[in-house]
């Protein structure tokens, strides 16, 4: 690629289809990470959890397993109260667990753990519920993992939890409706982002869930509720602060509160499925309840054999679309106005009528750990074959101390076949690799993965500028300075960081101080779980040719930098991520973050549900400037930044021109963005109207191609 003509470090120059990603997370992230990728990166919580003792009945695993990067969809993923969404434990240390006193060390421990209950463990006392504390993910071992006569508590300011895959059964005390025991799977007292999915929630003294005292962003997903009285409770609170999400869970044989909704800001109910059989001994009082001021949405679930299948009070609000009633009696109620829940976030709806079959195969808990839960709710095994031909991959092992096969990555890179064709997963072992790494065009289905804990743990590295001199003669170019460039489809990059740390204060009389760390120039690039760390022009995202697609989609990942360090012509998608902004060689703080140069017949750079900050100045960084390339009057630069939280870093008018061509004539805008670097709509801040939005959609940067492990 040709450089940027006039390119300096100085200051400024002049209805939608929706396509399930099943890419390992969407991470979540909090505002508050810091620039040096230190231990300071609590919010993935990395290099915790280290107290794990070799005396305890609990074992440790050397990296979290697959499922253990999933996160939750609905409220639960929802960036607010400075939690960007709900991943739980993850970046922090797996743990397997057999014993009452291990669950209860790691669950209310400060780290963020992975815990995999691997036995059926019985609460003393009876409806002992364990107190868990922020970032963990309580996980059952296949149909082992079982909680008996007590559950799970979740207190004021507790995040970010999950609990996963679990049978939490039996601390009834033989009273039906039972006043003195407040006995319950799982309790909520002013909690937020948490997640109960896949779980099997039965035969307890009091509620099976009970969401209480301004909970919020939850989401209850795919869960078999049965034999018990006071189901699943929402509310306990003046306040309309709750917003929920209660999607693909069977309620059969249970009484009341299936559930009861007060006061809850927003409800989303769809694909449920209630059932209550004839001739059992449990009759249901009621089926889906909207009380207090609650505004419902209840969509596609299937109602049989219900009393009063959907009641609600006269304050409160029920939206119906597409609900399905058989063998139902009495109250079926619906009024009033609620809410878009495609505002907050995505889902896809399955058909009411194929809801019983779907949800009775499908809830509870999987059979086999390493199953991947899906959208679909059907266990699959996870496998390592490729997706575009299903082949089975191969493993290629680097490591520096000569343990595995290769001691470079380039030497692995080298060792893949012309025109593979199935996936080749190049695993890295821990250590810092000081060299430059190309995939040229004809390697495509190429992994290349850190082996290590954290993402912090393999290195690639180098130092070139574009100013640098080549061994042959001439310098580098900004293309060529990359530290790790891919030219083949089909790319993946996870668990690494890939740095260019090349020294500009030192290298001041040096023409052309661009350095990148990473250069795509490739279709179908996933880069999930990274580092991409430099100064100016860090990350390259272009095409292999100025007619070619070159979608790339970056999650769960940070990327830093000063000057354009998010540039090029490619369709590129940044979602759930750290975007770093750094200060420059000398100190001061001024930069664009993006610097895209995009066809017009093509999408340009989406930042989304992602945060921007870093230790630089109050508004001194442009969100991007308008790259027209070699000065092309026809590109149409395109960056559009939603639903992310900005810092007070983000000038109030965040967008520039560049080599004399205005922003205004191109393609700039934000959504829905918050934090003190957000703005209001003007001229100079353009922002889009939610018909314009729903058109600038993750699926619809990617199209046709679903990012898959």
């Amino acid at each position: 690629m040709s450089e940027r003509r006039g390119k300096t470090t100085a200051g400024p120059r002049h209805r939608r289809r929706r396509t399930a990603l099943t890419v390992g997370i969407p991470l979540a992230l909090t505002a508050a990470v810091t620039t040096t990728y230190g231990t300071g990166l609590g919010v993935f919580g990395e290099g915790a959890g280290q107290m794990a003792s070799a005396a305890t009945s609990a074992s440790t695993a050397a990296a979290a397993p697959a499922w253990a990067a999933d996160t939750a969809d609905g409220f639960a993923s929802v960036n607010s109260l400075g939690q960007n969404g709900t991943y739980g434990g993850r970046g922090g240390q797996t743990v397997t667990v057999k014993t009452l006193a291990d669950l209860e060390k790691y669950a209310t421990a400060e780290e963020p753990y992975v815990i995999v209950v691997a036995a059926a463990i019985t609460m003393n006392p009876v409806g002992k519920e364990i107190k868990v504390k922020s970032d963990k993910t309580i996980v059952g071992q296949g149909t082992s993992g079982q909680i008996v006569g007590g559950g799970f508590f979740l207190g004021t300011g507790v995040h970010n939890v999950i609990i996963r895959n679990l049978t939490i059964r039996d601390s009834y005390q033989g009273i039906w409706n039972d006043k003195d025991h407040d006995f319950d799977a799982v309790q909520m007292d002013g909690a937020h982002h948490v997640w109960i999915d896949h779980n099997d929630l039965r035969h307890m003294a009091d509620g099976l869930i009970d969401v209480r005292k301004d909970s919020t962003n939850v989401t209850v997903s795919w869960n078999k509720f049965s034999d018990n009285n006071k189901t699943f409770g929402i509310g306990w609170t003046e306040n309309l602060v709750t917003d929920i999400t209660i999607h693909h869970n069977w309620f059969r044989e249970t009484e009341q509160r299936n559930p009861s909704t007060d006061n809850a800001a927003h409800a989303h109910l769809y694909n449920n499925y209630l059932q209550d059989d004839p001739g059992t001994t449990i009759k249901s009082s009621y089926g889906n309840y909207s009380r207090g001021s609650t505004k419902m949405v209840l969509e596609n679930s299937y109602f049989q054999g219900m009393n009063n299948p959907v009641t609600k009070d006269a304050t409160a609000t029920i939206v119906q679309r597409g609900n399905t009633f058989s063998g139902t009696s009495g109250r079926n109620e619906s009024g009033g106005t609620a809410f878009d829940p495609k505002s907050f976030y995505g889902y896809t709806l399955d058909k009411a009528a194929d809801v019983p079959a779907l949800l009775t195969a499908g809830t509870g808990p999987r059979t086999t750990i390493g199953t991947a839960i899906g959208t679909a709710g059907v266990a699959t095994t996870k496998t390592t074959t490729t997706a575009a031909t299903g082949a089975a991959a191969t493993t290629l092992t680097v490591a520096k101390d000569g343990s595995g096969q290769y001691a470079t990555v380039q030497a692995a890179v080298d060792a893949v076949p012309a025109n593979n064709p199935s996936r080749v997963v190049i695993s890295v072992k821990p250590g810092t690799y000081r060299e430059t790494v190309k995939v040229p065009a004809n390697k495509p289905h190429v992994t290349v993965q850190g082996a290590g804990a954290s993402r912090k743990d393999t290195v690639i590295v180098f130092n070139n500028a574009a100013g640098t001199a080549k061994p042959g003669g001439g310098t580098y170019g900004t293309s060529g300075s990359a530290t790790v460039a891919v030219e083949a489809d089909d790319f993946q990059a996870r668990n690494l960081t890939i740095n260019n740390d090349f020294d500009e204060a030192r290298n001041q009389g040096l023409s052309g101080h661009q350095a990148v760390a990473l250069r795509t120039a490739a279709d179908q690039v996933l880069l999930d779980g990274i580092i991409v760390d430099g100064d100016q022009d860090t990350l390259l995202l272009d095409t292999a040719a100025k007619d070619r697609l070159g979608r790339v989609y970056v999650t769960n990942s940070y990327v830093s930098g000063n000057v354009d360090f998010v540039f090029g012509r490619a369709t590129a998608v940044i979602d759930q991520s750290v975007i770093t902004l750094k200060k420059r060689w000398d100190g001061t703080s001024a930069g664009y973050i993006t610097a895209p140069s995009t066809t017009a017949d093509r999408k340009g750079i989406l930042i989304n549900r992602s945060v921007v900050n870093g230790d630089v100045s109050t508004g001194s960084f442009f969100l991007g400037r308008n790259w027209h390339a070699g000065g092309d009057a026809t590109l149409r630069p395109q960056t559009t930044v939603r639903n992310s939280t900005l810092s007070a870093a983000v000038k109030s008018t965040p967008w520039s021109d560049m080599g004399g061509f205005s922003w205004k004539n191109d393609r700039f805008a934000e959504y829905k963005n918050t934090g003190p670097g957000s703005g209001a709509a003007s001229s100079d801040r353009p922002q889009l109207t939610d018909s314009q939005a729903s058109g600038q959609e993750v699926a619809d940067w990617l199209g046709t191609w679903n990012p898959t492990a």
